[in-house]
């Protein structure tokens, strides 16, 4: 029988001022951490995800999945009787989350300096584009612009040439809301420590540099990036790449190690090969590694995806098909996880929401 699990945030009290998608994500984090996460907007339009896609009755699904399991009030910051309701709010919150351009805050007054002294245990995050200094501060920006400016943008390229938009918003995502995330626990864990709060200066676009690291590292050993595609990671080898099949779909392979790799071969009646990859010798992006995948292009466009789904099905060798979002939320692996989970939303009815990335044992 499963044990009832105590969230390890419960008892942590978050104020979300954010809106659309880096610090609403955040903030759904730390609500399916155990968080109390009450989402203030304005008596107007309020948060713009509200609208942002198909409204089938009242709120978008985009609103929908990213503020599942928050609580909401309207209040307007530049009436002072409802500011003064917020900062009473602050002082009995834990976390303070907004995403304004940097000052804002500031000129609403219910910037750090005020929220501090009336509360020096709040840990108060600020979300925003390029930081709270430096020459892009006030700059308006998106994920585009974050990703494009990091370096990242630039080596995710389609066949063309031309850089490619993922449909994961890397700046956002990784940027504005695992980051935040990560500096908000890390600042509740020194206030617990020391009973010091403190203020999380979050830049998205910071975010995307540390990260970038593979390019990185080709800059520290040869000077610069690799051609875009040609990277180990990012199409300059056989055993690392996407394959289309017969019917249009792709299988993603993904057998980087040499072990990997000769049991790939094997699936695909293909032994010669196995001693055409990088970890022998075979130049990432060279001559060898190109004509290896244009076989491995004909391979895979003889059959159907589900053929070749079937085939590589228990062969432990990091090869599998690339499923639609329709197909991933009725896959075993998402079922069995909880991660894809039937819910109904009070105005829009049923959807479909994701379960927490992170799990507890009791």
């Amino acid at each position: 029988m499963n044990q009832p699990i105590n969230k390890p945030l419960q008892g942590i009290r978050v104020l979300d001022l954010t809106r659309l998608l880096p610090g609403p994500m955040a903030t759904l984090h730390l609500a399916d951490l155990g968080a109390e996460v009450i989402k203030i907007e304005d008596p107007g339009a309020g948060d713009y995800a509200r609208t942002m896609g198909p409204v089938r009755h009242e709120v978008s699904q985009f609103f929908v999945a990213v503020n599942r399991g928050k609580q909401f009030m309207r209040l307007d910051l530049k009436k002072e009787e409802q500011r003064e309701e917020f900062l009473k709010l602050a002082e009995a919150a834990d976390v303070v989350v907004e995403s304004f351009r940097p000052g804002v805050m500031d000129k609403l007054g219910v910037g750090w300096e005020v929220l501090k002294r009336r509360n020096p245990r709040l840990v108060m995050c600020a979300i925003s584009g390029y930081g709270q200094d430096g020459p892009l501060a006030q700059m308006a920006g998106h994920d585009i612009n974050y990703i494009g400016l990091a370096g990242m943008l630039e080596q995710n390229v389609g066949p063309d040439g031309v850089p490619a938009l993922s449909n994961l918003q890397v700046g956002d995502l990784l940027g504005g809301a695992q980051a935040a995330v990560q500096g908000i626990l890390a600042a509740l864990l020194g206030v617990k420590m020391n009973g010091c709060g403190r203020f999380i200066d979050v830049s998205m676009t910071d975010a995307v540099f540390v990260h970038n690291i593979m390019p990185l590292v080709a800059v520290n050993n040869f000077g610069r990036t690799a051609v875009p595609g040609r990277d180990l990671l990012t199409g300059g080898v056989p055993c690392y790449n996407v394959y289309r099949t017969g019917d249009g779909r792709f299988m993603a392979v993904g057998a980087l190690e040499l072990k990997f790799w000769e049991s790939c071969c094997d699936v695909l009646q293909r032994p010669d090969l196995k001693t055409r990859h990088w970890s022998l010798g075979q130049e990432v992006g060279g001559t060898d590694a190109m004509a290896v995948k244009a076989e491995l292009d004909a391979i895979f466009a003889q059959h159907s995806l589900a053929t070749w789904t079937e085939r590589f099905a228990g062969v432990d060798c990091c090869v599998t098909p690339i499923l639609r979002m329709d197909e991933a939320i009725a896959h075993p692996l998402f079922q069995a996880r909880a991660m894809a989970v039937p819910e109904t939303h009070p105005t829009e009815g049923r959807y479909w929401a994701s379960g927490p990335a992170v799990k507890f044992k009791p």
